[in-house]
């Protein structure tokens, strides 16, 4: 279900105070960043602020904007932009301070009144919270969000009846339901009416229209209805409820955690107990439902509000982690990973990422030792086996990337399922890469068998044939089916166009070359094949200046010696013979990868983001939403990526068909 009125509207002030510029590097920060203390101007702070805030470099841009106040003290916008960067960085005191004086102005009221309703609730100041948050709102999200909030500061109040009339009253759009029952069945069980809760809880996650509305929002409430019969006594009624988000998200790893404490006799306690706890989940089931790219900043603004009332939720620490990442800060991600409590239910997942982000910042062997570690603590959760395969991928450690997903295989067992066609793809691709075909190839298949027509394992396998000169139709038939399949795949169309090329059907290398180039304009090797393609079609000028664009795209090292030779000498005057094994020199005289896919998985894909660039994809028989993000995405909670993508499901997210084509990120 598309959130058509679940938009950013609440938001409009903080998003216009904080432009959306593309997020720095950490080197890009470090590089651009300087002291505020030289600075000696209120021209010199603000201009200075605007260009840390421009890279995301969020303490250098509070600490400009506090010098700027300095100069001038009564500076409204200062003051506002100053504010809401407090907030998005955790500084929620000192952020407090300045929405005091910021609650009359209309530019950003409405966010100034929220953080104080929210103080005032984790303060017990219950009756003035409900004051401040007693406001008309203007958007549909707003409503939602301070009726809510009002009913737990009713319920902290000691008013329970006027809590639930509060919540019962909120009038909107169909997709308040999802909330307004989850909140409820929360109030119910907070004020120890189990009956009521479990009728509530049941509702939540018998309602698949409503689940795609708020995904997070629909486990939160399996986990919770599970949680609520295992301390009763209930299991098996607490491992029913777990089945049913079990069924609606595969592989989420809390609810495998969940499940092995209960199956243990040692659930834990419930997540909403008091009002700062209920407000906290209010601010995260609506921010997790808007957490999608370009809504980052209102995104953090809710959740670090979250955080501020309820300091130690695991959920809210886990998202803000994948928020850091997202905008490529992995020291913050990692600070955040560090503070999720040990005994949470999403310790793993936050400690997988954790690990991720260490190798990110070049900590290699502190990323392996921190994943082998996970390994170790359980051999059965494949996600620690493929970000650690990642992380050795990319250090091109491609022996230890073999026995890696050897143990895994190990650990799989004899009977793999369709989850597991990844581990496969990826040992054959450690072994494709030590030029260890006999190993590589069955891999390639296995992860065929497990999950047919799969594109990346068919362009790999595909290109692979083609490069070893055998099998050459039939690699071509894959490597086409691949294309059609994602016919938006720049790098898996630029293996098409390569494997003409190696087959000396330049005309067609050039147009699929072409076309990979408009799809990923920005990549250097793409570029440098066209360049390739377009010498050996006879178009020598057009060679030159792609190469040359190759070159301002900061290809490999390796690779910059090699272009600037084709730049001053062009290719040979006869092509090489085709090789005949994978991975050897072509006609460039150098090694060439069998494809440049995104191959491996990156933490984005155990929980985060990735770029979107829109793919056809056919629905499979038993397929849902959320089962194709996970298995084509990475992430099942992506699906709302492919809502976003496909207007036409909304309201009918549940019934899609096998045969039916929708678009994919």
């Amino acid at each position: 279900m598309r959130l058509k009125s679940l938009t950013l509207t609440a938001g409009v002030a903080v998003i216009s105070l904080l432009m959306s510029y593309p997020a720095a590097t950490e080197g890009e920060r470090d590089k651009n960043a300087f002291k505020s203390a030289t600075v000696d101007s209120f021209a010199g702070a603000l201009l200075a602020g605007r260009t840390a805030e421009a890279d995301r470099d969020t303490q250098t841009a509070i600490d400009l904007y506090r010098k700027a106040l300095e100069y001038e003290s009564d500076n409204s916008d200062i003051k506002q932009r100053l504010m809401v960067l407090l907030f998005n960085n955790g500084d929620f005191d000192e952020g407090v301070l300045l929405a005091n004086g910021l609650k009359g102005d209309p530019v950003i009221e409405s966010t100034a009144r929220l953080a104080l309703g929210i103080d005032a609730i984790r303060k017990r100041e219950f009756t003035s919270a409900q004051t401040l948050l007693d406001q008309s709102s203007v958007s549909d999200l707003e409503r939602l969000l301070h009726g809510l909030l009002k009913g737990w500061a009713y319920y902290g109040d000691g008013k329970g009846e006027k809590a639930q009339e509060t919540i019962d009253a909120l009038q909107g759009p169909e997709w308040y339901g999802i909330f307004k029952t989850f909140h409820s069945a929360a109030l119910q069980e907070a004020l120890g009416n189990k009956g009521q809760a479990r009728r509530l809880y049941t509702a939540v996650i018998t309602d698949q229209n409503s689940a795609g509305t708020a995904p997070d929002t629909y486990i939160r409430a399996a986990m919770s209805l599970a949680v609520l019969e295992a301390r009763d006594g209930n299991r098996q009624k607490a491992l029913d409820a777990l089945a049913t988000g079990t069924a609606f998200a595969p592989g989420y790893a809390p609810l495998k955690t969940l499940r092995m404490r209960i199956e243990e006799d040692n659930p834990p306690r419930p997540e909403i107990r008091n009002a700062s706890e209920g407000a906290s989940a209010v601010l995260y089931t609506i921010g997790s439902a808007l957490n999608r790219s370009g809504a980052e900043d209102i995104v953090s603004l809710y959740l670090n509000f979250a955080r501020a009332l309820d300091p130690k939720n695991a959920a809210t620490l886990v998202m803000l982690g994948s928020l850091a990442e997202n905008l490529r800060n992995p020291e913050k991600a990692i600070a955040i990973y560090e503070s999720v409590p040990e005994d949470s239910i999403m310790h793993r997942v936050s400690e997988l990422q954790l690990g991720l982000n260490l190798a990110d910042l070049g900590r290699l062997e502190e990323a392996k030792k921190h994943l082998k570690n996970l390994i170790k603590e359980d051999p059965s959760d494949m996600r620690s086996y493929i970000a650690y395969g990642s992380v050795l991928s990319d250090a091109k450690a491609y022996r230890e990337m073999a026995d890696n997903y050897d143990m895994a295989v190990k650990a799989i067992g004899v009977l793999p399922d369709r989850s597991h066609w990844n581990v496969y793809y990826q040992r054959g691709i450690a072994y494709e890469r030590l030029k260890e075909w006999e190993k590589a190839e069955p891999n390639f298949k296995r992860a065929l068998e497990l999950y047919p027509n799969q594109p990346q394992v068919m362009n790999y396998l595909g290109y692979s044939w083609i490069d070893m000169n055998i099998h050459l139709d039939e690699g071509m038939d894959l490597i086409r089916e691949a294309v059609r399949l994602r016919p938006n795949d720049g790098y898996i169309v630029d293996s098409l166009g390569w494997a003409y090329y190696r087959l000396g059907d330049y005309e067609n290398a050039v147009a699929e070359l072409e076309r990979a180039v408009e799809i990923r304009p920005g990549d250097p090797t793409i570029n440098d094949h066209l360049g390739d393609a377009y010498w050996r079609a006879g178009r020598k000028i057009e060679a030159r200046y792609q190469w040359e664009r190759s070159l301002t795209m900061e290809p490999e090292l390796s690779e910059i010696p090699k272009i600037k030779t084709k730049i001053d000498k062009g290719l040979p005057e006869t092509p090489l013979k085709a090789p005949s094994a994978a991975n050897t020199d072509d006609d460039r005289g150098e090694v060439k990868d069998p494809v440049k896919p995104a191959d491996l998985p990156k933490k984005s894909q155990l929980n985060g983001r990735t770029e979107s660039k829109t793919i056809s994809y056919e629905v499979k028989p038993g397929q849902t939403l959320w089962t194709i993000a996970n298995e084509m995405l990475g992430d099942g909670n992506r699906y709302r990526e492919i809502l976003q993508l496909n207007p036409s499901l909304k309201d009918r997210a549940n019934t899609i068909h096998p045969g039916q084509i929708i678009r994919l990120p």
